[in-house]
């Protein structure tokens, strides 16, 4: 049986990546590909009831520490039980974020250690990598502005929408980072322009690699 593809949409708040995800999901299939749409945290009822946790504006006094933590617990989850299990039965599985999204916010974000961080991310994976991440980057006040425009409209807005500026500004520089350490799994993608070009510029690259 072939090997299933695991592709992951990472970007700074605002990005729009998950407005992509579902029509993303909608034409691999009808390009005939098994495909999983998932997202991280989230994707399993123990992981869903953790995001609620991390997410909450309550939950103020959260530790930088606690807030990894919890975020490796609810992937641990929907590695074992969701993300290998479809891999191994030759499933596309397509990721709302993933590990790349801890090493962000909370290694750049938050400036912890990164060897520590990614330290604890082997641990939850079990080394478990995306065969292509592809990075929605918008420059941050954008992302904000659009952050706060879903807000008004009944849109989520989270414990990690809320932090302060420079916060989301290390995390997208963070994202570069990450972007210049592994080029051969990243893709960048403008996402400072129309929704529509944004997603026939994703359709094109993941139809590359599925066809490479």
């Amino acid at each position: 049986m072939k090997k299933g593809m695991f592709i992951t949409l990472e970007g700074p708040e605002g990005s729009g990546k998950t407005s992509h995800m579902e029509p993303l999901t909608k034409w691999l299939e009808s390009q005939g590909w098994p495909v999983l749409c998932t997202r991280e945290p989230g994707g399993t009822p123990i992981s869903e009831q953790i995001r609620t946790v991390i997410h909450d504006l309550k939950n103020q006094e959260m530790h930088p520490h606690t807030e990894t933590l919890l975020y490796q617990a609810a992937r641990a989850q929907i590695v074992e039980q969701v993300i290998r299990p479809k891999l191994a039965q030759g499933v596309i599985v397509l990721c709302d974020r993933y590990a790349d999204s801890t090493l962000a916010y909370q290694g750049y974000g938050h400036q912890q250690n990164l060897d520590e961080v990614r330290a604890l991310i082997r641990y939850a994976t079990g080394g478990l990598q995306p065969d292509l991440t592809l990075l929605l980057d918008v420059d941050v006040e954008i992302g904000l502005k659009r952050s706060s425009q879903r807000r008004s409209k009944g849109g989520e807005w989270n414990r990690l929408d809320a932090y302060e500026l420079e916060f989301h500004q290390r995390v997208r520089q963070g994202y570069l980072e990450l972007v210049k350490a592994e080029p051969e799994r990243w893709v960048v993608v403008d996402a400072a322009r129309r929704w529509q070009e944004v997603q026939s510029a994703l359709r094109q690259v993941i139809g590359d690699r599925l066809n490479t």
